[in-house]
């Protein structure tokens, strides 16, 4: 099983009635700005273990569950909602860097609330990098009825049971599970990573520490202009990275191209976009110490 570098210790912040569950490695110091890192869907903190360890210097990270994530509760929602990772990350940063500024490192998900939030408080962030967070395609209005409609179907689906997420008879079939999903990740990470990413229940089963609620489609539509609104008032250097596996075709089909989203990176006023080669969406995954150099180079 992979052997972790730097140790990261577990810290419970009271964040909007919730006891957000956050990961920190290293100590603050003056000369050290924090180093903030945002997990994907259906992902948890300790999924940055392998970037940290590959870090050439001590920083002061910290990363947190999402609501509804590892040791994050949910707070008994049945859907999320992105206004909520906003002000949950504003809280966050209230608490770990009050009046300060910090390097924010957002991966899919994460990615995406990391561009948002910077267009909102640009003044909160020093340097950032968004790895693989991509957004989504463009809506229209006359699709709203179709979504809505699909939304409150899919609640009524959770609350019968019917979206609830596989269990496992031991921490090997988590780690199987995570290796079916990304071929790039070996074993060593996926063992460690399951132990992580799922926990033993009273039963002997392995559940994953994700509230099936996350799988709910959003209601509100994907309103590009707004996002391009935002996109202009990110007013620190920005790092887009982009692995060699081009997630956007799998995914979409068509529907959204990388070069699309590139067209919407026009609108950030200092961009740099980075390249990892053999890796896929899980490029954190696949090549950490790429990943870890990229960042470093970025924020020194």
């Amino acid at each position: 099983m992979y052997q972790a570098q730097r140790i990261s210790r577990s810290e419970f912040v009271p964040i909007r009635g919730l006891q957000y569950h956050v990961r920190v490695w290293g100590e603050p110091s003056p000369d050290k700005t924090p180093l903030v890192l945002l997990h994907g869907w259906m992902d948890v903190a300790a999924s940055y273990q392998f970037v940290v360890d590959a870090l050439s210097q001590n920083h002061y990270v910290m990363a947190p569950d999402w609501r509804g994530y590892g040791q994050t509760p949910s707070g008994g929602a049945d859907n999320f909602w992105f206004p909520d990772y906003l002000a949950d990350l504003d809280f966050l940063l209230d608490h770990y860097a009050p009046g300060a500024q910090v390097n924010l490192v957002g991966h899919s998900m994460g990615g995406n609330v990391a561009m948002l939030y910077a267009g909102v408080r640009p003044e909160r962030i020093r340097r950032l990098v968004n790895l693989e967070g991509f957004g989504m395609p463009a809506t229209t209005p006359d699709e709203a009825p179709r979504r809505f409609a699909r939304w409150m179907d899919e609640l009524k689906k959770l609350h019968r049971g019917e979206m609830d997420l596989k269990s496992y008879d031991a921490a090997a079939g988590v780690a199987r599970r995570l290796m079916r999903t990304n071929p790039r990740l070996t074993s060593d990470k996926a063992n460690w990573l399951a132990r992580h990413w799922a926990q033993e229940n009273a039963e002997g089963r392995w559940h994953i520490l994700g509230d099936p609620s996350h799988k709910i489609t959003n209601a509100q539509l994907y309103r590009v202009d707004e996002l391009l609104e935002i996109y202009r008032r990110i007013s620190m250097p920005l790092l887009s990275v982009e692995a060699s596996s081009d997630s956007l075709s799998l995914w979409w089909k068509g529907k959204f191209t990388l070069a699309q989203f590139h067209e919407r990176l026009k609108n950030v006023p200092q961009v740099e976009i980075a390249r990892v080669e053999n890796a896929g969406h899980m490029l954190h995954h696949d090549q950490p110490e790429i990943v870890a150099g990229l960042i470093e180079r970025f924020i020194a």
